[in-house]
């Protein structure tokens, strides 16, 4: 088990895997997290989303304001992570996003 797989982080896994409602998982982020996470979070989201819609670093940062730093970390985790951001853009491309 690695340092972040913790009971409690499982916890928090389970629990989100477990809302079916995203009227009740942005409740349990607005209570958990800061404005200014939820945003930089869902930046991440949105440029794993253009990203892998083919989009360069500069079209991304002019779409997103995200920084080359952040779309770079972005592109190794969607190349190299544990395919969370491939899950998530499944998801969202199943929901017609």
């Amino acid at each position: 088990m690695s340092d972040l797989r913790t009971p409690e982080v499982e916890n928090l896994a389970f629990a989100l895997a477990k809302i079916d409602d995203p009227d009740t998982v942005f409740a349990l982020l607005e209570d958990m997290c800061t404005i200014r996470e939820i945003k930089e979070t869902s930046q991440r989201l949105d440029v794993a989303r253009l990203l892998a819609a083919g989009k360069s670093y500069s079209a991304i940062e002019q779409i997103t304001g995200a920084s080359a730093t952040t779309i770079a970390r972005v592109s190794k985790c969607l190349s190299y992570g544990s395919g969370g951001y491939a899950a998530a853009l499944e998801i969202l491309k199943e929901h017609g996003e």
